[in-house]
């Protein structure tokens, strides 16, 4: 599995399920005290990877069922609060203990993550920041936003990527719900190229800023 560490921080990053899933453990190198983000498939991977880490929280990043198939099992082997965004709560098996709201911060260890608001692909849709590495969920992959149900959901993530996203610093990692990784450098060049073309006004869907 991959394994990422910049001296501030480890990430665990872990391949599970039928639908290429990517579920976390973000960990604090100083205290060895991290948190899991979303819960997929083959859960018995992520809870094989925690070692002797301290997992303080449990975050979700949206409501689909694809991020929610080891739920259980993870939140019944590592029994501490769950968190997803106010307007995905209702997707979980059973009532998260963090509301998850923009700005909110998640501390663990020595560390402290942000969390933002980023409607789209999901009503609840939840993106976590921490230091230059952004946990994505479904929202921003790349290539392309997440998949949509509708124009006004597509314009939706658009605004969510624009305004929370792509502000952010070139070198900022990100890592998505499903398959590999990139940055926010790469994500703003491949949406200049798509906002630099006119727009089918009735487009959603699976959409690709280079398409």
């Amino acid at each position: 599995m991959p394994f990422h560490y910049d001296g501030e921080l480890k990430i665990t990053k872990i391949n599970m399920g039928p639908y290429n899933n990517n579920g976390y453990i973000v960990i604090c190198p100083e205290t060895n005290e991290g948190v899991i983000i979303d819960t997929p498939a083959e859960p018995e991977k992520l809870l094989g990877a925690i070692g002797d880490v301290q997992i303080k929280s449990i975050l979700i990043t949206h409501k689909h069922q694809d991020h929610l198939l080891g739920f259980d099992e993870i939140t019944g082997a590592v029994q501490v609060p769950v968190g997803i965004g106010t307007d995905d709560a209702d997707g979980l098996p059973r009532p998260p203990q963090l509301d998850l709201k923009d700005g909110m911060v998640i501390k663990f260890g020595n560390q402290e993550m942000t969390v933002l608001d980023t409607p789209g692909h999901t009503e609840g849709a939840t993106c976590f920041l921490i230091g230059k590495h952004l946990f994505s969920g479904d929202t921003l992959f790349p290539g392309g936003p997440g998949k949509t149900r509708s124009p006004e959901a597509l314009q939706q993530v658009i605004d969510s990527i624009t305004k929370k996203l792509l502000v952010l610093p070139d070198d900022t990692a990100v890592y998505p719900g499903h398959g590999d990784d990139t940055t926010i450098g790469k994500a703003r060049e491949e949406y200049q190229v798509f906002a630099s073309k006119p727009r089918d006004p009735g487009l959603f869907g699976d959409v690709a800023w280079l398409g």
